[in-house]
């Protein structure tokens, strides 16, 4: 099990080789990679950046990841997420789950997401061309994680 929060890049195709590598126990990956969306509404996004206070934000990651490791039967499970200035099209977070069965390494993936959309402590503000802007929570968010 695997929490990273960091400034640079990652590829996707390798953090995956790595944390299956040797393992013949797993029967699914599921993989979630977020980027950085070029509009927010009808507003042009430039760059999204994120701040956070490090060792907290590892700490609650990793309480996200050992909940979904207690409700569900994984044999691996990364969190990587990005801070600093993003631009649009950038990798912001990535989620791997891997499981002996599909619907666990599904389900725990959309979990973590739900979780890191609602109570990951980032803060991200959107710079357009009228500015930046801090971007709230959306009850949508709040509501997906609700099922849980």
């Amino acid at each position: 099990m695997v929490v990273r929060v960091q400034a640079k890049d990652f590829d996707l195709g390798k953090e995956i080789s790595a944390l299956t590598a040797g393992r013949s126990d797993i029967g699914a990956i599921i993989s979630f990679s977020g980027l950085v969306r070029d509009m927010a509404g009808d507003q042009p996004v430039f760059v999204m950046e994120l701040e956070h206070y490090p060792g907290m934000t590892e700490k609650a990651l990793e309480k996200i990841e050992a909940e979904a490791n207690a409700r569900w039967e994984l044999q691996a499970s990364l969190i990587i997420h990005r801070y600093g200035p993003l631009p649009a099209g950038a990798n912001i977070v990535l989620v791997v789950t891997a499981s002996p069965h599909r619907q666990a390494a599904f389900e725990s993936a959309e979990f973590i997401m739900d979780f890191l959309k609602s109570r990951a402590p980032f803060w991200k503000k959107e710079t357009g061309e009228t500015g930046g802007k801090w971007v709230d929570a959306r009850d949508t968010d709040e509501d997906a994680l609700n099922k849980w």
